[in-house]
């Protein structure tokens, strides 16, 4: 019986480390052209949906930063998360992002708590001067607008929308966190 137990707890603890991506992701269109290199670095959350991790937090950062390549000789990056929890609290989330398919660079995975992966799809992005990507997760829960400066411009945040209600994204619900 324990043998048992033991195996059915390993596998799933290795699926919660798959690399495979929520049908919903799947169903996305991600930026076909992403320079890492001009990704990297540090964005601001212009807006997103409240998320339990990042309840009632302001002034929020993500920041990239490249790492080694994984055992599998895949593209890896750190992410540095922060921001003002309510009460005046700075906090610091780091976790990995790892690009699971060089042909698919508008898709990673990222995880804060070991062997658990998240989706992280990039439906769209200024492919050319890299000022603000749209990120979406694995269902409608999941969505951020991201900057380089704590502002976008309207035009383009409008254009976001757009594309966020077209995968069923419910915009009215979005917090400003700057």
């Amino acid at each position: 019986m324990k043998k048992v137990l033991l195996l059915a707890l390993s596998l799933i603890i290795m699926g919660c480390g798959t690399m495979e991506f929520a049908d919903f992701s799947r169903n996305m269109k991600t930026a076909e052209k992403v320079d890492l290199g001009k990704y990297l670095g540090t964005w601001y959350e212009y807006a997103r949906l409240e998320v339990s991790f990042e309840k009632g937090m302001t002034k929020t950062t993500a920041n990239y930063t490249l790492l080694e390549p994984d055992r599998q000789g895949r593209t890896r990056v750190q992410v540095l998360n922060s921001g003002i929890k309510p009460g005046g609290k700075f906090t610091q989330a780091r976790g990995k992002a790892v690009l699971p398919d060089p042909a698919e660079p508008g898709r990673l995975k990222v995880s804060f708590f070991g062997p658990f992966y998240a989706d992280y799809n990039m439906i769209a992005l200024d492919e050319v001067n890299y000022q603000w990507v749209l990120v979406a997760g694995s269902s409608t829960k999941y969505l951020w607008f991201l900057s380089r400066t704590p502002q976008m411009d309207p035009n383009v945040f409008a254009r976001l929308k757009s594309i966020a209600e077209g995968y069923g994204y419910d915009t009215s619900a979005l917090i400003y966190p700057q």
